[in-house]
């Protein structure tokens, strides 16, 4: 709970495919064809998810905004 003179900060809210598509591209510094590949979705797809979820990092970091990761469209996989 937030004191009363405080309010929670600004937040923006990256979704699950995004920070995927984040973490394969730019932190295990994947070519996009193999990170979509991962991902099972089209290099355009896995793009159009990395421009945004970028963009939306940069808005918090830049703008002091908090990130929240939720919603999105996907499935959990277990490997043994």
């Amino acid at each position: 709970m937030w004191p009363p003179a405080m309010r929670p900060p600004e937040a923006v809210n990256v979704k699950i495919e995004e920070l995927e598509a984040i973490r394969l591209v730019d932190f295990e510094e994947l070519e996009q064809e193999e990170a979509a590949r991962k991902m099972g979705i089209s290099r355009k797809t896995l793009w159009r998810d990395l421009k945004s979820g970028r963009k939306k990092v940069a808005d918090a970091l830049i703008n002091g905004k908090a990130i929240e990761i939720k919603g999105g469209s996907y499935t959990i996989v277990k490997r043994r």
